[in-house]
């Protein structure tokens, strides 16, 4: 029988929580609190086998923040997260946690009922890890935002071409800096930049285009502008916003 630390704020859900894990016979919750920052002294108290925790908790700590303040002092402890929230922070979190094994993430509406707990806390303890295909593909949305930039989508003479072009130098002066020959060559290639950043709407003439690359060079991130003109970027929940400069 595996002894579960329960770290839960929802004063109705958590002995509930309680009851049905315990009525598993493989599985006695010995311990309780509704705050991350109460867990570590429990866990000095008795370590417990596993530990189940909601994402979202009262307190300054979240379950994830948790989870990394107890595996500094208990390595690879067992823990199973369960969270409604679909907040890119949390997976973000998770992310930078650099949490690799012992551990379940899975979302609260579709595992919380205690037979489908009770095999993930038996395999974080064995182990073994396993994430909610809903949340991996989250993470990865997440993962990809942050990491994404638009220099990504050129090659390498189509960067430098589009550093000089920010910093304001005409087609001529680039092609003299990169030694080539011909300007023409340099239009080509803005050509390029402009098709790998959605700038080369018919309605966009080149000198408008020029200026929009420009700026997304210097501000290292997407920007795409309406009919209107009116510049949009993404937000953290990657959704086109109307942008203001900031």
């Amino acid at each position: 029988m595996l002894n579960i630390l329960l770290v839960e704020d929802n004063d109705r859900l958590r002995p509930a929580l309680r009851a049905g894990l315990d009525a598993t016979g493989s599985l006695l919750v010995t311990q309780e609190c509704a705050r991350g920052e109460d867990a570590p002294a429990l866990c000095n108290v008795q370590k417990p086998d596993a530990v189940l925790m909601d994402v979202q908790l009262a307190g300054s700590w979240n379950g994830i923040a948790t989870a990394v303040q107890l595996r500094r002092e208990w390595p690879r402890l067992p823990v199973v997260f369960y969270s409604i929230q679909d907040d890119d922070d949390y997976y973000r979190q998770f992310r930078k946690s650099g949490i690799l094994s012992h551990y379940a993430y899975v979302r609260k509406s579709n595992y919380l009922l205690p037979e489908m707990i009770a095999p993930l806390l038996q395999d974080a303890h064995a182990g073994k890890s396993f994430i909610d295909p809903d949340i991996e593909e989250r993470v990865q949305q997440v993962q990809l935002r942050d990491e994404s930039s638009p220099l990504d989508y050129l090659e390498p003479n189509e960067q430098a071409v589009a550093r000089l072009l920010a910093l304001g130098h005409t087609n001529e002066q680039i092609a003299a800096r990169l030694g080539f020959k011909d300007k023409r060559t340099i239009a080509r290639v803005n050509g390029q930049i402009y098709t790998s950043w959605s700038l080369n709407d018919t309605e966009t003439d080149e000198k408008v285009a020029r200026l929009r690359a420009a700026l997304i060079y210097r501000l290292n991130r997407f920007i795409e502008w309406d009919k209107s003109g009116t510049p949009r970027v993404q937000n953290e929940r990657g959704q086109w916003v109307d942008w203001d400069g900031d």
